[in-house]
């Protein structure tokens, strides 16, 4: 394996970081005592409060059922930033002189708690007063006049979405894009169970918000190496020339998880893997490799050219999707508590798809997710053409050279590598393949923030880029919907069984060598 040195250019970073320091604000959690804001929000939060880059007038209140005091609040939220943070709050903290204990007290003096029902009116009247008094204690707008700067995190299951969305409505939480003071809305996936209650949902937001307000996130696009396609893409000369058809044979994205259902057999057993990962993750990341250069780098202009892309997938119906699509169930799922006992479910899918446009057409898209395989990897693998005629001799040279394969790491080890052929010293004309690697944590020294960090930063900067826009939602569901259909309806589908610690059934790689390919190996074991 081949190591690039990397030397990152850092000069006007951290002052172009503090430059963009969002206006103060209070963000609301709904939802808050449960998993996601203990698991991912609040230590997410907090490591931002170490960086310094939230204002210094801000505000967390959460909104929940649970009858509980602002200390048992918390207390609550510094259990999970030790649990999950990656760092005890009683360790040292960002400073030589500050400690994380010292600085979990200044951050939690910002955190208040709000009891209340969310289908109660009076619930949100008392939430909108006692907001009103925060803002007259600490300004939350940018400007001299008293202008109030929130931000709303639906964090409960999606059955609740527009019950607070509403409610947010009526109680005038959530005010016109033209008032003093800016008002968002973050969702979390997932966005509908198919096309028809994605567009039901969405019309539902846009009777309480404006496009502009609505923050759909995916956690996968606040990851480094997904936001560095682009910059792959388009600051390096050496790749765009080769970006399309006459030189991609086949493009791979996999999202591989070691880990089983677990504890969410009820939740997994409803929504299955092409929900959970297909229909938004893996077709946000194609968007991302197969788009056009946008006209600016600019969150309208980039998400225009993602639209195209879904747009452009080729519809499967019928028995297209048989030819097309290959589902697993690993063994030992339907014994998993609130799984079904005769659960068709699937843990795994395989899929082949095209995008239909001048630059990709011809160009085989393999998209794989599965639970309960032999590791946990998120990558994209580009295979380009194999070089058009022998120049190396004998032709079993020829068969060991193989052809240059592009890896983007998503996760775990986020990085990039590049398989091309070199040859092996000696007298002997031997070509070998070697392996240039590029990892995040090696070269710039420190570890990849969390996607969360990112994201929550964006949405108080009103920087919609890395979040999905209602016409992107509902061109994937359409793609994706009569996929569904047919692997729900049918009681004859396939649905075949794979062991855990497998990569899928076999037959998923039948799916591949039909077509004269094959999976490549996950990096990430």
């Amino acid at each position: 394996m081949c190591a690039l040195r990397i030397e990152p250019t850092v000069s006007g970073h951290a002052a172009a970081e503090h430059a963009r320091i969002p206006e103060p604000c209070v963000l609301v959690i709904f939802g808050a005592s449960g998993d996601l804001t203990h698991r991912k929000l609040l230590p997410a939060l907090f490591q931002v409060f170490r960086d310094g880059l939230l204002p210094e007038c801000f505000r967390v209140i959460g909104f929940a059922r649970s009858d509980l005091s602002r200390e048992a609040f918390v207390d609550s939220l510094r259990e999970g930033v030790e649990r999950f943070g990656g760092f005890g709050v009683d360790d040292a903290g960002a400073n030589e002189d500050t400690s994380s204990a010292q600085m979990w007290r200044a951050f939690s003096e910002h955190i208040d708690y709000h009891q209340g029902e969310y289908e109660d009116a009076d619930s949100y009247r008392r939430l909108r007063e006692r907001l009103v008094q925060m803002n007259a204690a600490c300004k939350t707008g940018s400007s001299d006049k008293h202008t109030d700067n929130r931000m709303f995190y639906l964090a409960t299951p999606p059955s609740l979405y527009m019950t607070i969305l509403s409610n947010l409505k009526l109680s005038g939480l959530v005010r016109p894009v033209d008032d003093p003071g800016w008002s968002r809305v973050v969702v979390e996936k997932p966005f509908g169970r198919n096309l028809a209650s994605a567009q039901a949902l969405n019309d539902a937001v846009r009777s309480a918000l404006d496009e502009s307000q609505i923050y759909r996130i995916d956690h996968y696009l606040g990851k480094e190496t997904v936001q560095n396609i682009l910059v792959l893409r388009f600051a390096n000369a050496i790749f765009e020339p080769l970006w399309n058809r006459n030189h991609i044979e086949s493009v791979e994205i996999t999202a591989a998880e070691e880990l089983g259902v677990e504890k969410r057999g009820s939740f997994y057993d409803e929504t299955g893997v092409i929900r959970d990962f297909v229909q938004n993750h893996l077709l946000e990341v194609l968007s991302l490799i197969a788009m056009e250069q946008p006209v600016a780098f600019q969150a309208d202009a980039i998400r225009d050219e993602k639209v195209k892309v879904l747009r452009a997938l080729r519809r499967l119906t019928g028995t297209e999707v048989d030819s097309h699509v290959i589902c697993g169930q690993y063994e030992g799922f339907r014994q998993v508590k609130g799984v079904r006992p005769d659960s068709r479910t699937p843990t795994y899918v395989a899929l082949r798809a095209h995008v239909d446009n001048w630059r990709w057409q011809g160009v085989p898209f393999y998209l794989r997710a599965g639970k309960a395989m032999s590791g946990r990897a998120t990558e994209v693998s580009i295979r380009f053409r194999r070089v058009p005629f022998c120049l190396f001799g004998e032709g079993d040279v020829c068969e060991r050279l193989s052809p240059n394969v592009l890896t983007l790491r998503i996760q775990p080890d986020e990085g990039v590598g590049l398989r091309f052929g070199c040859k092996t010293p000696g007298d002997a004309l031997s070509v070998s393949n070697v392996l240039m690697d590029f990892g995040y944590a090696k070269a710039f020294g420190k570890k990849t923030p969390d996607a969360y960090q990112r994201l929550l930063v964006d949405v108080m900067r009103g920087d919609a880029t890395l979040f999905s826009r209602s016409d992107a939602v509902e061109h994937a569901w359409r793609y994706i919907t009569p996929v569904l259909e047919r692997v729900e309806n049918d009681p004859a589908w396939p649905v075949y069984f794979y062991e855990p610690g497998q990569d899928g059934p076999r037959e998923a790689n039948e799916l591949l060598t039909r077509y004269g390919h094959h999976w490549t190996t996950l990096s990430g074991r």
